[in-house]
């Protein structure tokens, strides 16, 4: 690229962190080639990395789309390109060749080590570019330059890929089967990052609790979160997302004594009812997941569970879902995300009979989401008052604030500058307002 010229891009992330990680390194690769990155989509570059959880996530995609041919029309030289889960259905990039020629560029979600060397086809010859590869070089993505969203916090892939099969979930078929890195490979990676100033890491894989039951000499996620603890320079360490199923005693005693581990644990329940958990394949009960939370608030009292809830699972019947309204009630989640049931194609719950009436979803819906709203405003409330640690994140919007965040996630808006950016202070939470906090520094 001509060094006068300062083309710029624009990357979008849809979906979990995993996806804003790989953002990550979509935005690494662009600025070692000499593109500027910009907030329009009016950039010479714009890509969306998407996700396919979810049938609206899809048609948000298609929504946008059309959008991005309008500015593409008065510049014809921008390159559009998409990636992520929803490239990685064959049915999905078959309806992007054909309906949409505007778009230059389509991979999948094993295909980011060769982002580069992909864009340059497009760049050079100016054609259409489709590439999917196969699962096997997820390790490559380590080798990639990465600019991260923030300096001072950082995700690490320490896996790739769900073995789980749960029947509404697409992930294994488009992110493949679980691979665990290597734990030293993970540990270098987290060093490098202290050395540069990351005093905050999220671990990251879609079920961490399994990590290193596929590596030739098996370690146990509790070993390696307590291994990443001792890395100098790092001050706090979270993880997501945790699969009930494999959730140990060991690491629930790492969690416990370990005070570099965040108190929040994202802990999926998804239905109440055992027999819409058996349907699900989620391999675990109600009475056994409810044991466990007991037996993790028992261990850590402040720890701060979230959770997602599927409503309208195919079969859910009225009396289902008072399992999972009496699970919402014993458990008092901190937050929840709660989704009505989106069928995906190629799973096996799709193609399951008794569908739930959408009006029937839609109260069930909107009665759990009150439910989970009240139980965790007053779970909120129980630390207003209390002075805890903030890690500042971001200037607030308004002026003379900054934002930070507690160890159990929870945020706390207060007064203070840019150079408050990047620091762990104790905060006084003087006021709980719902799901935020104000707060002062003393």
């Amino acid at each position: 690229m001509n060094e006068d010229i300062k083309l710029t891009y624009h990357v979008t992330t849809f979906g979990c962190q995993m996806n804003a990680h790989d953002s990550e390194k979509l935005r690494g690769v662009l600025e070692a080639e000499g593109y500027v990155e910009t907030d329009s989509e009016r950039a010479d570059i714009v890509i969306y990395n998407t996700c396919t959880i979810r049938e609206n996530a899809d048609q948000k995609i298609y929504g946008r789309l059309g959008r991005l041919n309008n500015y593409k029309k008065s510049n014809p030289d921008m390159i559009i390109g998409l990636c992520g889960c929803m490239m990685q259905q064959k049915e999905v990039a078959e309806k992007i060749k054909n309906s949409y020629p505007f778009v230059d560029l389509v991979f999948g979600t094993h295909n980011i080590s060769d982002f580069k060397n992909l864009l340059n086809r497009v760049t050079e010859s100016r054609k259409r570019v489709f590439e999917f590869g196969s699962e096997d070089n997820s390790d490559l993505y380590e080798g990639l330059p990465t600019k991260r969203k923030y300096s001072f916090k950082s995700g690490v892939n320490i896996m790739y890929g769900c073995n789980n099969f749960c029947t509404y979930c697409i992930v294994p078929y488009v992110r493949g089967r679980e691979y665990s890195r290597l734990p030293n490979d993970i540990l270098e990676e987290v060093k490098r990052l202290a050395d540069d100033g990351v005093i905050e890491i999220m671990l990251l894989g879609q079920n961490v609790n399994s990590y290193g039951k596929t590596l030739d000499e098996p370690v146990s996620f509790a070993k390696l979160l307590s291994d990443v603890c001792r890395v100098p320079g790092i001050e706090r360490v979270r993880f997501m997302t945790s699969h009930p199923k494999d959730l140990s005693d060991e690491l629930i005693d790492v969690m416990a004594g370990e005070e570099k581990v965040c108190r929040h644990l994202h802990l999926p329940v998804q239905s109440g009812s055992t027999a819409i958990l058996k349907k699900m394949n989620r391999i675990y009960t109600k009475e056994s997941y409810l044991a466990l939370e007991e037996k993790i608030r028992s261990r850590i009292p402040d720890m701060a569970l979230t959770t997602d809830i599927i409503v309208g699972f195919p079969g859910e019947t009225d009396a289902d879902f008072e399992e999972t309204i009496d699970v919402c009630r014993k458990v008092e989640y901190d937050s929840a995300f709660t989704f009505i049931y989106s069928p995906r194609t190629g799973t096996p719950a799709a193609k399951m009979p008794d569908k739930v009436p959408d009006e029937v979803c839609h109260e069930r819906f909107d009665r759990l989401l009150k439910l989970v709203q009240d139980k965790a405003a007053i779970r909120a409330k129980l630390i207003e008052g209390a002075t805890l640690p903030v890690l500042i994140e971001d200037k607030n919007r308004e002026e003379g604030l900054v934002t930070g965040r507690l160890s159990n996630n929870s945020t706390v808006h207060l007064p203070g500058d840019e150079s408050l950016i990047g620091q762990i202070v104790d905060v006084n939470l003087k006021e709980c307002r719902g799901f935020y906090y104000f707060g002062e520094m003393v």
